[in-house]
């Protein structure tokens, strides 16, 4: 991995787990303080997932190795399976298919 994706990938992580749900939220859901719909979550959930998708529209030139740091799919996976997102919500859905496609795209050009 080149110095720079290594800096992108570190920048992103960053960025990510400041609003990451699972980080500072899902807990209070698996100890009954929070209902996995909670407007909070929800808003929290939402904003996650929007970052997540800027951020690896932003990284798409990154090369296999970053991008597999940045597959969304066992943070995506714990938040289904806690009842916070549903695996059909179009946010859910438009992510895992934009990693697919970057992850697509770097195939092709590598």
């Amino acid at each position: 991995m080149s110095e720079s994706s290594e800096q992108y990938v570190s920048q992103a992580i960053h960025t990510l787990s400041q609003s990451d749900p699972i980080i500072k939220l899902l807990q209070e859901v698996k100890l009954g303080r929070m209902k996995p719909h909670d407007a909070g979550l929800r808003a929290v959930t939402e904003a996650w997932l929007s970052t997540y998708q800027q951020v690896l529209e932003k990284g798409q030139a990154l090369d296999r190795p970053a991008l597999s740091r940045l597959d969304p799919s066992p943070r995506l996976n714990l938040l289904v399976a806690a009842g916070v997102i549903m695996e059909d919500d179009a946010a859910v859905v438009g992510l895992r298919q934009l990693f697919e496609q970057v992850v697509a795209q770097r195939g092709a050009s590598s």
